[in-house]
This record gives C-alpha cells, sequence and structure tokens, in this order.
C-alpha cells in the first residue's frame, strides 16, 4: 500500500461510505473508485504528472463530506454576474444544485441542460457508460488519478450538457460552481458531461468564485465530446476564495472538423491545478487554447495540458501565460503527441511565464512527441522578468514605476484574451487580470 494512503486527508475522504443511489451500476462504479483510493492514496513525487506539485500540507488536514446547509447557504447573485452573459445559468454552491440562483426554465430548441442528479432520477441509463467508467474519455489511468477516484466515487451532481445535431445556440450558457462559507472545512465534488451533436454550436462559460475562511477541497471532473462539425468556445474564469484547493479534470474528445477555442483565467484559489487532456480523433479537428495563470501570495496554480492528434490534418495552437509575485509558485506542463498515422498535423504551443518577485517561482515543460510524416510543430517556453528597457520607456514618459510595470504586465496577460469574441466579457477579464496585479 501506498504510505499517502494512511494520511488525514485520505482517511477524511474515506470517513463516509460512497453515497447510495440505488442505480446497481452506479453504485458499483462508486464502490470500486474508492476501493482504488483507498488502495493508491495520493500521487507523490515519483508521480511524474504531480513532481511539482507537492501534497504534504494538504495531506495533513480533514474535510468534512458534503454541506448539509447548502440548499440554504445565503450567496449574492452578484457574484457570478458577468457581462455579455445573459443566457442559460445553472449554480452549484458547495456541490449542490441550487434551482433558486439558476435560470433554465426556458431552454432554447436543441438544449438538453440540466443538473446530474435531476439527470440521474429522470434516466441514468444514457449516462451509464460516461459514470460507469474509471477514467475519462480516452484517458489512461496512471498513478495521479486520486483525485479524479474520490470524484467519481463522491460526486452526486453536477452538469449534463447535451446540444442537439445542428442546432446552434446563440445566448451563452453560464455554469457556476460557488464555495460558500460554512461551519465547517468542507469537501465536495461535481462531475460534468458535455456532447456537442453534429454540427452544433455552443459558447459555454465556466465560472468558479468563493467565500469564507474555511478551507475547501474540490474535485471537478467533465468530459467534453464534440461531433463531427461540432463547435464550442469554452471559457473559463477560476476566482475561488483564497483557502479552496480545487483540483480539476478535463477530458476532450474532437471528432472530424470538430473546433474548440479554450480561454482560461486562473486568478483564485490556494492550491489550484487542472489536468487538460485532449484528444483531436477525427480527420480536421482543431483545438485553440489560450489561458493565464497570476498566482500571488502563497498561491499554488498548476496547469497540465496533453493535446494528442490521432487523426489526419489536425491542428492545434496553444498559448498560455503565467506571472507570479510574492513567494506563489505557477506550473505549466504542456505536452504534445503527434501519433502514427496523424499526417498533417500542425501543432504549436507557446508559454511565457513573468516572475515580479525574488521569491516567485514559475516550473515550465514543453513537450513535443512526433510519430507521424509531413507534420508541422513548434514549442517553446520562457521565464523571464519586465524588460528594463520598456520600463526605461514609460518611465521617461512620466509615468510612475508601479503604473508602468502593470501596464507591462497587464499587456503580456492580455494576449491570451485578445480573440475573445465578446468584447465586454474580454474587457471585463481584463480589469480582473489588471486588478490582481500587486500594488
Amino acid at each position: 500500500m501506498n504510505p499517502s494512503a494512511s494520511t488525514p486527508l485520505v482517511a477524511s475522504l474515506l470517513d463516509a461510505p460512497p453515497p447510495a443511489s440505488g442505480i446497481a451500476w452506479l453504485d458499483e462504479a462508486r464502490r470500486e473508485n474508492r476501493a482504488a483510493f483507498a488502495a493508491g492514496g495520493l500521487p507523490g513525487a515519483r508521480v511524474e504528472a504531480w513532481k511539482y506539485t507537492a501534497l504534504r500540507g494538504l495531506a495533513q488536514r480533514r474535510f468534512a463530506a458534503g454541506d448539509a446547509a447548502a440548499a440554504t447557504r445565503d450567496v449574492d447573485a452578484a457574484a457570478f454576474a458577468l457581462p455579455g452573459v445573459d443566457g442559460p445559468r445553472l449554480v452549484f454552491v458547495n456541490g449542490v444544485f441550487r434551482a433558486d440562483l439558476s435560470t433554465a426554465a426556458a431552454l432554447p430548441d436543441g438544449l438538453s441542460l440540466q443538473p446530474l442528479s435531476q439527470a440521474l432520477r429522470d434516466d441514468a441509463e444514457p449516462l451509464r457508460f460516461a459514470l460507469s467508467r474509471a477514467a475519462l474519455v480516452g484517458h489512461v489511468r496512471e498513478g495521479g488519478d486520486a483525485f479524479v477516484q474520490v470524484n467519481a466515487a463522491s460526486a452526486t451532481d453536477g452538469v449534463v450538457l447535451r446540444v442537439a445535431a445542428h442546432a446552434r445556440i446563440a445566448a451563452p450558457v453560464q455554469l457556476v460552481f460557488v464555495g460558500a462559507a460554512a461551519d465547517a472545512e468542507l469537501a465536495w465534488h461535481a462531475r460534468n458531461l458535455v456532447e456537442l451533436g453534429e454540427g452544433a454550436s455552443l459558447e459555454l462559460v465556466e465560472h468558479h468564485v468563493g467565500s469564507g475562511e474555511q478551507a475547501q477541497l474540490v474535485t471537478l471532473v467533465g468530459d467534453f465530446v464534440l461531433h463531427e462539425g461540432a463547435q464550442l468556445h469554452h471559457v473559463v474564469l477560476q476566482n475561488a476564495a483564497t483557502t479552496t484547493n480545487l483540483i480539476r479534470r478535463s477530458g476532450l474528445r474532437l471528432h472530424a472538423r470538430a473546433q474548440m477555442q479554450l480561454h482560461v483565467l486562473e486568478l483564485g484559489g490556494a492550491l489550484v491545478r487542472h489536468d487538460l487532456q485532449a484528444e483531436l480523433v477525427g480527420d480536421g479537428a482543431q483545438l485553440h487554447t489560450r489561458g493565464a495563470f497570476m498566482p500571488h501570495g502563497r498561491q499554488h496554480v498548476d496547469t497540465q495540458l496533453a493535446i494528442r492528434h490521432q487523426a489526419l490534418d489536425t491542428t492545434s495552437t496553444s498559448t498560455w501565460r503565467g506571472v507570479a509575485s510574492d513567494r506563489a509558485r505557477g506550473v505549466f506542463r504542456g505536452a504534445i503527441v503527434v501519433a502514427p498515422g496523424a499526417d498533417g498535423s500542425d501543432a504549436n504551443l507557446n508559454n511565457k511565464n513573468l516572475l515580479l518577485s525574488p521569491g516567485a517561482e514559475i516550473d515550465t515543460k514543453p513537450e513535443l512527441e512526433i510519430y507521424a510524416d509531413e507534420v508541422q510543430a513548434a514549442h517553446g517556453a520562457t521565464v523571464g522578468q519586465l524588460d528594463e528597457r520598456s520600463l526605461f520607456y514609460l518611465r521617461s514618459r512620466g509615468i510612475p514605476l508601479a503604473e508602468a510595470r502593470a501596464l507591462l504586465t497587464a499587456a503580456f496577460c492580455r494576449a491570451v484574451l485578445d480573440d475573445l469574441p465578446s468584447g465586454a466579457l474580454r474587457e471585463h477579464l481584463s480589469a480582473l487580470l489588471i486588478a490582481q496585479l500587486p500594488a
């Protein structure tokens, strides 16, 4: 047995048995994942994907399972209001669906949107394939899957979103996950399933917010499946409370000529990790990711991006920016694999990072493996400081040093937001970036 299997965190996550659903295959899957987590424990430094994110401090904490009062917690809806985002919305508070905060009564034709808890009550069978698997779409299990196992054993709510073939959903759909102040340190979990039919299109905004001084442990696991010719624009704004430990795993699967744009902004949290694993399985599939992470104080933000080209003439572009200040730490791993037979693939990954203080640290690791012919591929990563010549230029124009540093840093990060189609949302996210900068 892994020594980490006996830590206080593992013990607290195993204190309660998996929730019983009355659905035989789901209850069995929950028991299997709980047993796997109990045997394997937490990933350690020997697991390559967790090399730069130590869990020693988190492992010594204990969290209560769920929040019995989540349905009545007082939540300010203004905390998750976003300009230009006024379509259907599902809100979850400490992992529990809140109908009173959601707006999903009148959905456009072709859109099915409901909480996972309701989908399981109405007809669980269509979800069997997704929820009974021990791993995400196309993902090969490894030693770092402990939190996926926890999620599979414990998540009772989340999102089931489907867009019918050829349906074009005009208004953006918003998914909100609120970590609300509670009476104890909580662990809660959510599971999302998103599927776009052939030729469908959707804009999806995922928003994480929080309040309160109690620490929380949150796991969020999602599958995204885009069928032939589907188009998805996914925006993720993570601004959780500074005491939140947020661990996410997203599996993306793109079929022929499917296109996905992903914009990610990581601002909040104490320990934040996001594993993004994408498979381009159909000819001509395209994936474009843009992201910025800005840890400060003692924050730790870890992004793991893995893209696998498996079909002809697929394309991926990835542009990520990191800015760390105070004693914060950022981690970015960008891995691209062009599999045998994926001839004509075009892959480009770029990660640039800034350190704004002597105690800050960013570890970046680009990886590229090519097993096909006639491939265009490039990757690069840098870690540095603000350009002194640019600072001098701005200072010579009468701009104070602090303001000059903020201007240059904001411009550095805004490069990942320039192609957001919504001008109002783009300006809002840019303002959040600027507010995050050290004074």
